[in-house]
């Protein structure tokens, strides 16, 4: 065993060397590089491809093989743009309903400033109790609701942009934000109880009856609560932002859906 161990180091040494004319080992000469192509006095060099050679390979995709990886990202796609706008709608309702809270906080904190009720030094004025809101929520923009008004006076048009209207008894606001795809949100509140004077007249007079459950109502103006206390508003499905006005709250009519909720907005 020693004998064929010094045999093997003794050709492991040889091939580390060879002989001047290259046909074996020479321990007088060490080559730099070897390979299986035969022993060589220094390494083979890297030659960059060229454009022509680039043109004449066979590397790329075959015309089944993209239309397969279009299929496959048509099929994604499919599946993923609904979640994200379905994603997105959910959001950006839950953003209006979170404006809307809010503004409702800072508008009973002036219910309170001005002597137990809404109106602005003692009359109904939705134009300035709308600037009061604004000064406490700069994020916010708020106008007052109007008759027959648009989206560049009174009407919401956007979470962030929202639509005030005062009872004529100072007694009640109501409150308004529009979100994508369609949905107006109402925050209604009557401290006290309303006036019959009140209740008559816009913004709660309205043909369709206030119910818990969700109806379809007809094409034109809709109900809000006048009952006491807090009342919560959802309108679905009606891509007329004009509609979404705290003075006249309104519908295209079906396949609109409304529901009116005591306990907050529903999903």
């Amino acid at each position: 065993m020693v004998g064929a161990s010094v045999g093997t180091g003794r050709q492991i040494g040889e091939l580390a060397t060879a002989a001047p004319d290259g046909s074996g080992p020479d321990d007088a000469r060490v080559l730099t590089w070897s390979g299986p192509g035969g022993w060589r006095a220094r390494p083979p060099e890297l030659v960059a491809r060229t454009a022509s050679d680039w043109a004449h390979s066979d590397d790329g995709f075959t015309f089944v093989e993209l239309m397969i990886a279009l299929v496959v990202m048509a099929i994604l796609l499919a599946i993923a743009i609904p979640t994200f706008l379905g994603t997105t709608a959910t959001a950006d309702s839950r953003s209006a309903q979170s404006n809307l809270n809010t503004a409702l906080t800072d508008a009973k904190a002036q219910f309170e400033t001005h002597g137990q009720t809404y109106f602005v030094n003692g009359v109904q004025d939705s134009v300035a109790m709308s600037s009061l809101l604004t000064d406490a929520q700069l994020s916010l923009s708020f106008h007052a609701g109007a008759l027959g008004s648009s989206t560049t006076t009174g009407s919401s048009g956007s979470q962030s942009k929202l639509s005030v209207a005062v009872s004529v008894d100072g007694m009640g606001i109501v409150i308004a934000a529009y979100s994508t795809p369609g949905n107006c949100y109402y925050i209604v509140d009557n401290e006290g109880g309303l006036s019959t004077a009140a209740a008559s007249v816009s913004p709660y007079s309205g043909a369709a009856p206030v119910t818990t459950s969700v109806t379809t109502p007809p094409a034109g103006s809709i109900a809000l609560p006048s009952a006491s206390g807090m009342s919560f508003v959802e309108v679905k499905g009606d891509v007329t932002a004009d509609h979404c006005n705290a003075f006249q709250p309104m519908t295209s009519g079906a396949p609109i859906t409304v529901r009116y909720l005591k306990s907050g907005f529903p999903f």
